[in-house]
């Protein structure tokens, strides 16, 4: 940690893991509801839970993105932050949003709006932190004077994913005009700008762990910048079934859909190859295994299995499936949720104290259980999904129906769900065991940061 005010980053990183942990209840929660009888359904029934499991990610990970971005403007801008008071007020209000999120939910007070079920008080909220973050951003890189791509392309994937959630504060009088403008939210953050931030964060970890060449790391930001705002955008024409839509947008929209990999894949030999010419050098090997799981799972997630079902030959049938939910929890997890835990787990040596920057044994169990976790949930998703389509869509069996013969899968789902459980856990674990660094940290530009020599 070059700067003091950087050490914000770890009560953002502090918050959004508690979420995480929660959000896992929630999922384990779920899955278990297929099972069998169902003893808390009149506390929490299915859509109350599933509800708080989506929204919880949301939150937890655009917290993360925030610390991540404190940390990373101040690292490349070579200066404190404008105003670490002010990140702090900003993380409250988020932290009591999200609270009350969640406690609204179980008290039937929701938008009814899937995904964006934040009642329209809090949609406001979640507009003045915004505003709030935007700010303290934008005046320390004025008083630095200098700023550089990646994270020119980080700030802009923010400002971007704000800008989209706008028609979520529109009212709507017809249901399936509110689904359409909703995919302008959704699709467009997470196939869309969302990508544009991982790219920027994968691109800074990347100069900082193999020494790569800034110039070439900036090059692939070009890449992804171009295929988000070709392919994302008319890739959003995907969803459009059952809101009215002309059917040339289905077509239309799976052919750019299957667009989106190009950059992923791109992206994941990039990182393979930057890490190997640097033979893993850099100490924090830890936070090499997340960077490049990140770029690797991405590309097995939301490159490959987005791929096989987003023709709309294919989608048709599959569409509001768990096929979707096997292609959304992989993809999920390998763009947004591991590159958020790569760079907890590349500032945490700095933030921390006296944490060895080398990774040790209870990190790496955290990692490979909850890769093996997720990758078996991914299984148990497709499997159950592909049961699903044919019974339901093919052979017109009922949806009750079609779950008990699919039951056997929703088992498999608890156990890889568990397994992966145990890997959060360590995670959690492993992060909150060092307490956070009080000692201020040079800021002078003689004061030498602890990352791979070269890299600046």
């Amino acid at each position: 940690m070059r700067f003091r005010t950087q050490r914000v980053a770890y009560w953002y990183f502090a918050v959004a893991l508690s979420l995480f942990g929660l959000q896992l209840v929630m999922g384990l929660l779920m899955a278990a509801k297929y099972l069998g009888p169902d003893p808390l359904i009149d506390l929490l029934p299915f859509d109350v839970a599933k509800a708080m499991h989506t929204n919880l990610l949301i939150v937890w990970v655009l917290a993360g993105f925030m610390g991540g971005t404190y940390y990373v403007v101040a690292e490349e801008s070579r200066t404190e932050l404008y105003s670490e008071r002010l990140a702090y007020i900003q993380l409250v209000a988020w932290t009591l949003m999200g609270a009350t999120a969640i406690v609204g939910y179980m008290l039937g007070w929701t938008a009814g709006i899937k995904m964006l079920e934040q009642p329209y008080p809090l949609k406001l909220v979640i507009v003045a932190v915004m505003l709030l973050f935007f700010f303290n951003i934008f005046m320390t890189i004025r008083q630095a004077g200098r700023w550089t791509l990646t994270e020119g392309v980080l700030i802009a994937g923010l400002v971007l994913a704000a800008l989209l959630y706008l028609p979520a504060l529109l009212p709507y009088d017809n249901y399936t005009v509110e689904t359409f403008y909703r995919w302008w939210t959704i699709h467009l953050w997470v196939e869309g700008v969302w990508e544009m931030i991982q790219g920027s964060m994968l691109a800074f970890l990347l100069v900082r762990l193999s020494g790569a060449d800034r110039e070439v790391v900036e090059k692939w930001l070009y890449v992804i910048v171009g295929l988000v705002f070709m392919a994302g955008i008319l890739g959003t024409a995907h969803h459009y079934y059952w809101t009215g839509v002309p059917g040339y947008w289905l077509p239309i929209g799976g052919f750019f859909s299957a667009l989106e990999p190009v950059a992923l894949v791109g992206m994941a030999i990039y990182a393979y190859a930057a890490i190997r010419r640097s033979g893993a050098a850099h100490p924090n090997t830890l936070a090499v295994h997340w960077t490049i799981g990140s770029a690797v799972f991405t590309l097995f997630g939301a490159g490959l299995l987005g791929l096989a079902h987003t023709w709309p030959a294919i989608n048709k049938w599959t569409h509001g499936t768990l096929i979707t939910a096997m292609h959304g929890h992989a993809a999920f997890y390998g763009a947004y949720v591991m590159i958020v835990l790569a760079m907890i787990s590349y500032t945490r040596p700095y933030l921390t104290s006296n944490r060895p920057e080398r990774g040790q044994s209870l990190g790496y169990w955290a990692f490979w259980l909850q890769v093996a976790g997720m990758f078996g949930m991914t299984l148990s998703f497709a499997t159950a999904g592909i049961g699903q389509v044919y019974l339901e869509r093919v052979m017109g069996l009922g949806y009750l129906d079609t779950q008990l013969k699919i039951q056997i899968h929703f088992v498999m789902l608890v156990a890889t769900g568990s397994l992966f459980a145990v890997g959060v856990i360590l995670y959690i674990v492993d992060f909150f065991r060092f307490a956070p660094l009080r000692v201020a940290a040079p800021h002078d530009e003689g004061a030498a940061p602890r990352h791979a020599p070269g890299t600046v």
